[in-house]
């Protein structure tokens, strides 16, 4: 039985008690340090961008669900992604999943005319370990919790991702930062990348 990594166990516990504060102090958090858009002349008031919250805004969440969600899919997949990769590649590989998603969204929000809305949650990292476990791991199977039935890690990455481009194209799950998840797995699979060449030079 391994010892359940120690990055891993830092993340889901600062996960969780940051959202304990959250939960204390009502929206004193969202302004500082979720991810709003770049500030616009037509919402003089709405916080502004500041550029610690490429990672800030991925220790927030919006309530219990998206919480327990988030950290479900880090639980299951962090533990293996840090024991392969390493403690401090692992959490390097982690925090630039949750920056590329950052960086995705404002790029997305940055085209938008709607009223500035902060964006949380760890999903982006989380995106960013489910394509390194199906990269790693491509016939390891996964049992879905909707629906409940069994699928090899490289097709459920594969439709997933697939799920949230079209997902995000069509403007379909109105709240859901379907390009942040995206960027999530792409920046991830950069990194990938980058190490691997490194390693082969």
């Amino acid at each position: 039985m391994h010892r359940f990594p120690p990055i891993t166990r830092a993340l889901l516990i600062a996960n969780v008690a940051i959202f304990i504060v959250q939960q204390l102090t009502g929206p004193l958090l969202i302004g500082p340090f979720a991810l709003w858009p770049p500030g616009s002349p037509q919402y003089p008031n709405a916080p502004e961008f500041e550029v610690w919250q490429v990672l800030t805004y991925g220790f927030l969440h919006g309530n219990l669900t998206h919480l327990l969600f988030n950290m479900l899919a880090l639980y299951m997949f962090g533990g293996e992604i840090e024991r392969l990769l390493g403690a401090r590649r692992y959490l390097t590989y982690y925090l630039v999943c949750v920056a590329g998603a950052a960086i995705a969204q404002l790029v997305v929000l940055g085209g938008s005319s709607r009223p500035p809305v902060p964006t949380v949650g760890a999903s982006g990292g989380v995106f960013g370990l489910l394509l390194a476990f199906g990269m790693a791991f491509p016939r390891r199977r996964i049992m879905l919790l909707f629906p409940p039935i069994p699928m090899q890690a490289w097709l459920f990455v594969t439709l997933y991702g697939a799920l949230e481009l079209y997902l995000g194209v069509t403007g379909s799950g109105q709240g859901v930062a379907h390009f942040a998840h995206l960027g999530g797995m792409a920046a991830g699979y950069l990194m990938l990348v980058y190490w691997a060449r490194g390693r082969r030079a």
